[in-house]
């Protein structure tokens, strides 16, 4: 089994590797799936939108809600995650070499999200890279079995990783 994680130190830094690393696969001519996250800022003092673009290719899709200048409530759109995991099984059946998942969060580790997509591609031996969060991290190493490698938060190690457990066309 071949699943990393990597976290970073400073918000918005976890999403903007994985872009990198996803950019970095699809060049070497990997079949990457999965989604990375895209962060909007509003407002100075609000929190920012949230989007995923489904990898290869498709399309971006906005995962939070605006709850207001007040709201102190979870902002995820549980409906648009679980759409864009619909999107993400489909490509991810029709082979890959790799899978990108933006968080490990809240979803997942209540058992849903991405949990099934990143399972699938556990069972069809598809790398799998994950962000990762602190607070999510007790229920990730669960769910790994412990097994999962940590990357540090930096483009080389992770690109490193990366072709170590992945070559064109290796996985159906």
């Amino acid at each position: 089994m071949n699943i990393a994680y990597t976290m970073a130190n400073r918000r918005g830094g976890t999403d903007l590797l994985l872009q990198e690393v996803a950019q970095f696969a699809l060049k070497r001519g990997l079949r990457a799936c999965g989604i990375v996250q895209i962060n909007t800022e509003c407002e100075a003092d609000g929190p920012c939108d949230m989007d995923v673009q489904v990898l290869p290719g498709g399309p971006v899709i906005r995962i939070s809600q605006s709850l207001g200048r007040g709201a102190q409530g979870c902002r995820l759109d549980s409906q648009a995650l679980e759409d864009a995991a619909g999107q993400v099984a489909a490509s991810l059946e029709k082979g890959a070499d790799l899978l990108i998942i933006n968080k490990f969060g809240r979803s997942e580790a209540e058992g849903g999200g991405m949990r099934d997509v990143i399972a699938q591609a556990i069972a069809n031996d598809v790398p799998v890279l994950v962000g990762l969060n602190a607070v999510n991290e007790a229920a990730f190493e669960e769910f790994s079995g412990g097994l999962a490698h940590k990357l540090p938060s930096e483009p080389e190690p992770v690109r490193n990783w990366l072709q170590t457990v992945s070559q064109p066309g290796a996985a159906a």
